[in-house]
């Protein structure tokens, strides 16, 4: 089914009437949730269960729900989690305690109706990688984040949630909060592709991943890779990612122009998805129309992204708490 090429976010804690009329008409292809949408466990149920009834059909719930500063969910009502990095370097045996720390996420998100997280991470920490993004990553070479980044997507997908692998081609060398401003990232394209694209390249599979908000110069000096029809084909074609892609939020500002401008251009650049995430009414509508419905390409890779949603797993939820506190012990 041809969506509109969009993942909207809501504007609080249950669906408006406005919202129910114009999430029926527009279609989009799913919804993302942030703390602003979050209060308690049965709050978020209904919420991700009215997000579904606006468009009739089971469609896909997103989250940044990675574990320490970027966490939507949080105690009293959920665990917390240390940043990544710091999980990394702390733990006796890092990769399980990766896998255990994501399948207790997953299991939190399902419970209340959110089927995709993401997340994994596989950009590299290097010695200028800007604060709000370095404690999030896994570490600074290819084997350990690749490593880390398969783990977390394993343990998702068995807690009956979707994997996001970003930021796509790699995020590491920004030096600037994208939220804020334009990161230009100046290093040779030999380099970024043997080292930066690299752990992209490696989780090439996964079903669904998200651009980043940045300018690799020695490939496009003009555009970030997000709308930048350069750098989504060496997406495509060098890292060889074949699943959804869709932006990274078009209200951050390193993106330039009107809000319908950043969603055509992204889509016009090659994501599949434009995703906007601030739940302002007077930008959706601009967002819809500029964004156009889902390529057929796009609607496939969606269809294979979501066949992917299975039942969780049972687990044994204290065992896998017990066995996290004592790796990080």
């Amino acid at each position: 089914m041809a969506c509109n090429a969009t993942i909207l976010g809501p504007s609080g804690l249950s669906v408006t009437a406005w919202e129910k009329a114009f999430f029926r008409d527009a279609d989009p292809l799913g919804f993302i949730v942030f703390a602003r949408n979050i209060e308690d466990p049965s709050q978020l149920k209904r919420l991700t269960t009215e997000l579904r009834e606006a468009v009739g059909r089971n469609a896909p719930i997103l989250i940044d729900q990675e574990g320490g500063r970027v966490q939507r969910m949080r105690s009293p009502h959920w665990r917390e989690y240390l940043p990544a990095l710091d999980q990394m370097e702390r733990a006796s045996d890092p990769i399980r305690a990766q896998w255990v720390r994501n399948r207790l996420i997953a299991a939190e998100l399902s419970d209340v109706g959110i089927d995709v997280n993401c997340a994994p991470l596989a950009d590299l920490v290097e010695d200028d990688t800007h604060p709000v993004l370095r404690n999030r990553l896994y570490g600074a070479d290819v084997a350990t984040v690749v490593a880390a980044a398969r783990a977390c997507a394993d343990a998702f997908l068995a807690g009956g949630v979707l994997p996001v692998l970003k930021h796509i081609p790699g995020y590491g060398r920004a030096s600037v909060d994208s939220h804020k401003d334009l990161p230009t990232v100046r290093s040779p394209r030999s380099e970024l592709e043997t080292h930066d694209f690299a752990p992209f390249r490696e989780l090439n599979d996964m079903a669904m991943g998200m651009t980043a908000h940045i300018v690799f110069a020695d490939i496009d000096p003009d555009n970030p890779a997000t709308t930048s029809p350069k750098m989504m084909q060496a997406i495509r074609e060098e890292i060889g990612f074949g699943g959804l892609i869709m932006s990274d939020d078009i209200s951050m500002e390193a993106l330039s122009g009107t809000i319908a401008e950043r969603a055509a251009a992204s889509v016009g650049a090659g994501c599949d998805i434009a995703l906007h995430c601030n739940g302002k009414a007077d930008e959706m509508p601009l967002v819809v129309a500029a964004a156009g419905t889902m390529t057929p390409q796009a609607v496939q890779r969606a269809d294979t992204a979501l066949a992917q949603r299975k039942p969780s797993e049972n687990i044994d939820i204290a065992g896998l708490e017990a066995e996290l506190e004592a790796l990080i012990a």
